[in-house]
């Protein structure tokens, strides 16, 4: 449970699967009768309540309402979420038992527990702070950096969890981003839009999209607006991008992350639509598992992306090595490529020669464990 008594603006994305789980529908209509404002997040583990009909439904309305009872705050302010198995209804009087409890218990500091109850085959905690200035101060600086004394500093943390179906729109990904800075709710809004954008609509492990994924978004208003709005929206997008690596490198029999990079491409859709397919592709996924410097499969899932590619301009490199250019391969010796295919972070960049616009897509390899996790699921 996420509880914000003074009450906050809220914003959220959810996921385009039309099997949308129950409280997914209920988050949807109460931010919409709040006009964007909440006071209380609560979700559970363990079941999806997606799929389950008007009973699934209903138990998740009687979950808000004792939420809203326990906390003193309006149903409206109540957003949730699940996550776990779909089809399975939840177990009611479990969690009914255990509001008021978590309600009493909640404390302000860390989001630590918060992010460690929304875990289910993550293997660790996933968190993300950035801090910025606050109106009056002449300095912003990342969480990394000293801050000046006396200066008053916006904080922006985010927690998530998320590993296996994770694909755009978001996927089996739960993921909450706050700020203490003053923010309307059409501002908070379109923040958090560009933050996923530029993250969570950036990832994928297994090109399914889930009944259940959601980013949150709060801003509470405690320390006043922002110095620089660009600099709140930049944490956003830090925090954001670094919580969807996380959800990337804590996939399922996860071993290996790559991230393929794309600039010169004729517009912005041809270089989102390259990087994601060769970043989706099966064959690419393998070769990345087993540290295979099997590039061709990059140049072939590029080359039937749909993108306008010409082949005698493209060049793609891997880490710093060059592989192609000049429509055939560069002199470069199979080890020194097998190298930069068995790192733990594998880059690989992709020039399409054709313009000025560029994206990027991260993904990780396809592992046996992988499939024998989800072959075993629900057993």
């Amino acid at each position: 449970m996420l509880r914000m008594d003074g009450g906050a603006v809220a914003a959220a994305m959810f996921t385009t699967n039309l099997f949308a789980a129950a409280p997914v529908q209920i988050s949807r209509d109460h931010l919409h009768n709040s006009r964007g404002h909440a006071n209380v997040l609560i979700v559970n583990s363990g079941g999806a309540n997606a799929a389950t009909g008007p009973h699934g439904y209903a138990d998740a309305q009687l979950i808000g309402d004792y939420v809203a009872q326990e906390c003193g705050c309006a149903p409206d302010a109540v957003l949730m979420n699940s996550t776990g198995i779909i089809g399975k209804r939840l177990p009611l009087s479990n969690i009914q038992q255990a509001i008021t409890p978590l309600a009493s218990s909640c404390v302000t500091g860390s989001a630590e527990p918060f992010a460690r109850a929304i875990m289910t085959t993550d293997t660790r905690i996933k968190m993300s702070t950035r801090l910025v200035g606050a109106t009056g101060s002449d300095d912003s600086a990342t969480a990394n950096s000293k801050n000046p004394m006396n200066q008053p500093q916006i904080r922006v943390t985010g927690v998530a969890k998320g590993a296996g179906m994770i694909h755009p729109n978001m996927a089996t990904m739960i993921a909450v981003i706050t700020t203490d800075a003053a923010l309307e709710p059409n501002e908070l809004d379109a923040m958090l839009r560009v933050a996923v954008e530029q993250s969570f609509h950036r990832i994928s492990i297994d090109g399914d999209t889930s009944t259940n994924d959601s980013v949150f978004a709060f801003a509470t208003a405690q320390r006043g607006a922002a110095a620089d709005h660009k600099e709140l929206q930049r944490a956003f997008c830090e925090v954001a991008r670094e919580l969807a690596h996380m959800i990337v490198c804590d996939g399922e029999g996860f071993t290996r992350a790559f991230e393929v990079r794309v600039r010169g491409a004729a517009s912005a859709a041809d270089a989102l639509a390259v990087s994601k397919t060769m970043a989706t592709s099966m064959l690419v996924r393998c070769a990345i598992t087993g540290g295979d410097p099997n590039w061709g499969r990059l140049l072939a899932a590029a080359g039937r992306s749909g993108a306008k590619v010409d082949p005698e301009r493209v060049s793609l490199c891997v880490g710093n090595v060059v592989l192609f250019q000049h429509g055939q391969p560069a002199d470069t010796s199979k080890q020194i490529a097998a190298a930069e295919f068995s790192k733990a972070n594998v880059i690989i960049e992709l020039d399409l020669g054709l313009g000025a616009h560029e994206d990027f897509f991260i993904s990780s390899g396809l592992t046996q464990e992988y499939v024998k996790l989800n072959s075993e699921y629900s057993t």
